[in-house]
């Protein structure tokens, strides 16, 4: 079996597993979704989505956040971690996104990882979920279970991006990359993963590789 046959089942198994794919981050529009990634870094979804309904009404948009005061947006932001970088870089993304994009969030990679604080992953994100277009989210547990399943052995997640957009049908990426997130936290976990009840065992190099050791 090739890789790319691999990858196709893989989706379909994760498909199956898990129907509903979304992004477990609450958002309204491409600017929310932006802000609250960028919270997320080292940073649960969970807390993230405590945090952002009293930011966002306090500041809708970019326009709103690059007339804010930094101080502020650290008061609100404070319980997710790093808040003082995370606060800097909203301030400069919104101000950038006000002055350069006349306010709408871009829909390419690479205009998107131009503003500050912003890579590849969250553009991704961005690309595929606001804007529908093929997208690959290379987050940890992406990196790990593709790992795992034998697609490469790397931590690089540029070179992991690049692998999977070869092997993975476009207008699936975006929504198996979601799959793997529910995976990750639900079965195949860092530590101790439950790989007796996992559905993509039978195609697991990682798995293979603990059942030849017994």
């Amino acid at each position: 079996m090739t890789d790319k046959e691999k990858a196709v089942i893989a989706v379909d198994l994760l498909e199956k597993e898990y129907p509903e794919a979304i992004c477990s981050l609450i958002y309204t529009d491409a600017f929310q979704l932006l802000v609250a990634t960028r919270l997320a870094a080292q940073c649960t979804d969970k807390r993230v989505n405590i945090v952002t309904p009293a930011l966002f009404e306090r500041f809708p948009d970019a326009q709103a956040f690059s007339q804010a005061e930094i101080g502020e947006i650290e008061e609100l932001i404070k319980s997710c971690g790093l808040y003082k970088t995370k606060a800097r870089d909203i301030s400069a993304m919104a101000k950038m996104l006000c002055d350069e994009f006349g306010g709408t969030v871009p829909d390419s990679i690479g205009q998107l990882t131009k503003l500050p604080g912003i890579g590849r992953k969250t553009a991704n994100l961005v690309v595929g979920d606001i804007y529908g277009k093929p997208a690959v989210v290379v987050d940890t547990h992406c990196i790990r279970i593709t790992g795992r399943l034998g697609f490469h052995n790397t931590k690089d997640a540029a070179k992991i991006e690049r692998i999977l957009r070869a092997l993975l049908p476009p207008e699936r990426s975006n929504d198996f990359c979601h799959r793997l997130v529910l995976h990750g936290r639900a079965v195949c976990k860092a530590q101790s993963p439950k790989c007796d009840e996992c559905c993509l065992k039978d195609i697991c190099v990682h798995y293979s590789a603990k059942q030849n050791k017994h």
